[in-house]
């Protein structure tokens, strides 16, 4: 999973960047001083894999990734090139999904931009730039489709349909994820690569202040929080400062720095979890005395696809999946004892994958 992390310059983006992945990428108080997206990966944490750990003793334990990309500060005029314009967008279309930073607190030493804070205004300029994109991909498919049903190929006027259709809500100012699409149309806008389709969570950016005093009242959060619902986007509070903060404490220190503050998570864990919540991701575990593993896959998969995510031959050669839920496995201490409870299950290729999982796969190439 990737994601990207974007927004105006000076809003804490790189802030935030440096404290999840402990990257290091540049940090100054003007605009761009991002210029080439920074890369950092960071585990996903998950304590199932802790517990399977100690019953297996592996080799190796490896857990599930998401890659973060810092992508540098967007400026109006970007879809025409301003700023470091095209660059940018072309960034943005190779994640999967938009961590848009905003700035929701007042600091008279850090610039704005444009001069003031205002959230709003801050991601009508960001959501304009990405809408205009949008609106030339649409225009020449239009453009295409229209010279295609010439031929008289009936499908090229059900595209040009789903594509004003797009093209209304862009050119009304609104984003391709508020429009309801049937299955068909959700099909066929895949290979539309669109900005404003791509999921989102706004990452509410609030002083150290405001959120270990609670944010309740910070108007631009509950601002923000009522126009991601409309937009059928999610808003995750943070502190980029006290994640930064809590970057560089050790696991003991850390917890303690939570509790503290009243929190059973950082920011990066909430931030993970709102991601795989967003793009519809579980997680299935692999277990033995070589490796015990995680492994990301989206809600709903079968079991033969959820295969091919350790090898295509997995996939291409299934026979059967051994299943055991992750609390049977725990409940009864060892595989074999949950194998004589009958609590380990052989699975054809219809079974549909469940988040917790253990699961070893019999193939045959």
């Amino acid at each position: 999973m990737k994601l990207g992390i974007v927004g105006l310059p000076n809003v804490g983006k790189s802030t935030l960047f440096n404290a999840i992945t402990q990257a290091g990428a540049e940090s100054a108080n003007y605009p761009f001083c991002t210029i080439e997206p920074n890369v950092g990966v960071v585990t996903v944490p998950d304590y199932r894999l802790d517990d399977l750990t100690k019953m297996y003793t592996p080799e190796k334990t490896t857990p599930a990734i998401i890659e973060f990309v810092d992508i540098a500060g967007l400026v109006k005029g970007a879809s025409k090139g301003e700023g470091l314009g095209n660059k940018f967008l072309s960034h943005i279309r190779e994640v999967d999904a938009i961590v848009h930073v905003v700035r929701c607190f007042e600091d008279e030493n850090i610039v704005h931009v444009d001069g003031s804070i205002g959230p709003m205004r801050d991601i009508e300029t960001i959501n304009l730039e990405l809408i205009f994109a949008d609106l030339d991909i649409i225009n020449k498919r239009i453009d295409k489709a229209k010279k295609l049903m010439k031929s008289g190929d009936k499908k090229y006027q059900v595209e040009i349909e789903l594509l004003q259709k797009i093209c209304a809500a862009l050119e009304d100012g609104k984003s391709a994820r508020t429009i309801d699409f049937t299955a068909d149309e959700e099909e066929m806008i895949k290979d539309y690569a669109l900005l404003t389709l791509k999921p989102v969570i706004y990452a509410a950016n609030v002083s150290d202040e405001d959120f270990a005093n609670g944010i309740e009242n910070n108007a631009m959060v509950e601002e923000l929080k009522t126009f991601a619902a409309s937009e059928k986007a999610q808003v995750l509070t943070i502190s980029a400062k006290i994640e930064e903060e809590i970057a560089e404490l050790d696991a003991e220190e850390k917890l303690a720095f939570l509790s503290e503050l009243g929190l059973e998570k950082s920011g990066l864990d909430r931030l993970i979890q709102a991601s795989y919540t967003l793009l519809g991701l579980i997680s299935y575990l692999t277990a033995g005395p070589q490796e015990v593993r995680a492994w990301t896959i989206k809600r709903n998969t079968k079991a033969p696809q959820a295969a091919g995510k350790i090898h295509t031959d997995f996939e291409r050669g299934f026979i059967r999946a051994e299943v055991v839920s992750f609390d049977d496995l725990m409940a009864y201490g060892s595989y074999n004892v949950a194998k004589e409870k009958g609590l380990v299950r052989s699975e054809g290729k219809e079974y549909v994958v469940q988040d917790g999982d253990v699961i070893l796969f019999r193939f045959n190439v």
